[in-house]
């Protein structure tokens, strides 16, 4: 009796989902160009992953980290922001935006033709989210995640004319397909998924902190002697020239999208 190639096919799939020991298995960045994917839903129901990022924090305003409140818990850095937006000024109010994190979604998919590399975690931006939200409600299409039933997605992501940044269009394809060519791939592929938990790794309060001091300098000070983090904010002027001066605002999604494609990089 052969080799049963679709067995192999299902553990190399199974393998390379679950992260074969490199944290680049876990994501999938587009090419320019246009790709064929399935989105996969995870135990629970939801497929959508919303992180929430800092960008351009610390001394030399290169660092990004996942903001705690992406799990519901404080975060310090944009309880700062918070506090230079109700100081009332224009000005603080612009700067207070640098220290909001920004949302980033994300979605576990099967890239057609790419289907041994496993499940991977594809990001993308709110425009994105809402195109892909349209399809997911359209009762039209149905639940294109089912692994039997489902419909595949057409992505074109590129850079049109007259655009300095790439964007993304999503069109559903117009017939249904299996998820793989087996059942024991598509279970393969399904229990290969890797929970956002072991994927996204939340940055700690205290870290944070740190950073937030960092991107400040000397502007402002925690105070803990309560044993709570208070920022003086002694000199309001100070403290919003300081904050307006450590690096560039990241508000449009292009600018997210380009911080977060270097950072992946």
């Amino acid at each position: 009796m052969g080799i049963d190639l679709a067995k192999m096919r299902a553990k190399k799939a199974a393998l390379n989902s679950r992260g074969g020991g490199s944290e680049d298995n876990h994501f999938w960045r587009p090419d320019e160009g246009t790709h064929q994917l399935r989105l996969v839903c995870p135990n629970g129901g939801d497929p959508f992953f919303e992180a929430y990022y800092h960008y351009g924090m610390g001394a030399e305003g290169k660092t990004t980290v996942l903001s705690p409140r992406t799990t519901g818990s404080p975060d310090p850095i944009a309880e700062w922001g918070t506090t230079l937006w109700n100081e009332g000024t224009d000005a603080s109010k612009e700067a207070a935006k640098r220290f909001w994190p920004k949302m980033r979604v994300f979605a576990p998919v099967i890239v057609r033709g790419e289907e041994e590399k496993g499940v991977r975690w594809w990001g993308f931006s709110r425009t994105t989210y809402q195109a892909l939200l349209d399809v997911v409600l359209d009762p039209e299409y149905g639940d294109i995640t089912n692994a039997e039933t489902g419909t595949d997605l057409r992505i074109d992501y590129g850079k049109k004319q007259g655009q300095s940044f790439p964007t993304t269009d999503v069109r559903p394809m117009r017939r249904t397909s299996k998820l793989a060519e087996t059942d024991e791939l598509i279970n393969s592929l399904l229990e290969g998924v890797v929970p956002a938990a072991d994927v996204f790794e939340v940055t700690s309060y205290e870290e944070c902190e740190r950073l937030l001091n960092a991107t400040l300098g000397d502007a402002t000070t925690a105070d803990t002697s309560d044993g709570t983090t208070r920022y003086n904010n002694s000199d309001a002027n100070k403290s919003t020239e300081k904050a307006k001066s450590t690096g560039p605002t990241l508000t449009g999604v292009s600018d997210i999208d380009s911080a977060f494609d270097e950072l992946l990089a």
